[in-house]
């Protein structure tokens, strides 16, 4: 092998020492002439045909040099990474330090390894388990959003507008007797109240009837959106066309069988309080799980590189990429609708990004402490899942994923069991 010294330089840091034999590099030169040859030109010759020894001297000795090395490169510097037994967590560093036909290639490659963990006291971590307890104000909540699926809209024309009500507006916006760009609408529906228009918009538009044309005259906020319009007064032409409220039917036994699978109020209450009670004993459960995991991260000791953090972060941006895809909306567009940058997406991300790292080291380590294992038929089973979910076949699913990432997997899954089975819940 080519690996001559391995040194640890820092934490996490190794240096390899690589060296490719002039025999080696003569060989690569050859298959790089060999791959190149077709495209050179030199007088005297066809195409394709120059001696090597003539493409050296008129080019160089060296013209070949950084092709022959990139036909080395994977080959040597994976065998050398595989011979240390490192376990790298990014591609490494790799610096050519000599080359020469006589001696061969030297290289040096900076290696950035998976940090030494320590967890303490895993299992037997106290958590405190609350199930909160419905009330009738959580019943009526559903019993109101029940009511709002059956509302019904009433128009209104024997008073002017109220808070409240829904009106249907054309309106046009003017700032020194002069129309601005995207200040007009026709046929608009505002709910009065909403807070859909600047301060004082919706305001003002109560009290006037159906029919009426009228103005409005409001100041935008200094922090508007609109550079031209922050700070400035406008006047707003309104035609006012119509005005509708919503009425919430009543809660009774004709509602409950129209709109449930159930006969009477009663019985519908008792399912609504139920549902909300199996609820609150998952949302407990999940509390008293992710208390579990922040006691296991707490617990851990490790000097992490923060290339494991970056590289999360990134797999993280390319998972938000993956699910904007199906909706047709590419990342830069995401980033223009909200206002962020890549640098702000990312920083959004970085402190779940470290958590999930750290997660993930000290439940490798509790697998390694107990000697966890995951069987042949268990990854067959979980391909099998992932066949199903993505609607490939299992051997596609394979091409993608190796078994040995999915057996890692398994057992952090049996190291997550294995604490919460032995956490003392009060």
């Amino acid at each position: 092998m080519s690996l001559k010294a391995t040194n640890n330089v820092a934490t996490n840091k190794y240096e390899l020492e690589i060296e490719i034999s002039a025999a080696d590099f003569e060989n690569a030169l050859q298959q790089a002439y060999n791959k190149a040859k077709k495209n050179i030109s030199i007088p005297g010759f066809r195409k394709g045909k120059a001696p090597r020894k003539l493409i050296e001297k008129t080019y160089g000795e060296n013209v070949f040099f950084e092709d022959a090395v990139n036909i080395l490169y994977a080959p040597e510097v994976n065998g050398a990474i595989d011979e240390s037994g490192l376990e790298l967590v990014c591609q490494p560093e790799v610096e050519v330090t000599a080359i020469s036909k006589e001696e061969g290639v030297k290289l040096k490659a900076v290696c950035t390894t998976k940090p030494e963990v320590e967890v303490k006291d895993y299992k037997g971590i106290e958590v405190e388990k609350v199930v909160n307890a419905v009330t009738e104000e959580d019943i009526q909540k559903q019993i109101d959003q029940l009511r709002e699926k059956n509302v019904r809209i009433i128009t209104v024309d024997d008073r002017a507008a109220e808070m409240g009500d829904d009106v249907v507006i054309d309106f046009e916006g003017f700032k020194d007797d002069v129309a601005f760009d995207g200040g007009k609408a026709e046929d608009f529906t505002l709910s009065l109240g909403s807070g859909q228009f600047i301060p004082g918009f919706e305001e003002q538009i109560a009290g006037h009837s159906a029919g009426e044309d009228f103005d409005i005259n409001v100041t935008f906020p200094e922090e508007y959106q609109v550079k031209e319009l922050a700070g400035a007064p406008a006047v707003f032409k309104i035609k006012l066309k119509s005005i509708s409220k919503k009425e919430l039917p009543e809660l009774d036994d004709e509602m409950v069988k129209d709109s449930t699978d159930f006969d009477t109020v009663d019985e519908y209450k008792a399912d609504v309080k139920a549902k909300l009670e199996e609820s609150a004993e998952k949302s407990a459960d999940a509390k008293v799980e992710a208390d579990i995991i922040d006691k296991v991260i707490e617990n851990m000791t490790a000097e992490i590189p923060q290339v494991m953090f970056d590289n999360r972060v990134n797999e993280m941006v390319s998972e938000l990429e993956q699910r904007l895809a199906p909706q047709g909306i590419s990342l830069d567009l995401y980033m223009q609708y909200t206002g962020q940058t890549i640098d702000t997406v990312k920083k959004a991300y970085a402190e779940q990004a470290e958590k999930q790292v750290k997660l993930r080291l000290a439940l490798e380590k509790i697998v390694e402490l107990e000697g966890i294992e995951a069987t042949d038929e268990e990854a067959a089973a979980e391909f099998d899942k992932l066949a199903e979910t993505y609607k490939m076949d299992v051997e596609q699913v394979k091409a993608y994923i190796r078994e040995e990432d999915i057996k890692k997997d398994i057992c952090v899954g049996k190291a997550v069991d294995l604490i919460k089975e032995a956490a003392v819940i009060k």
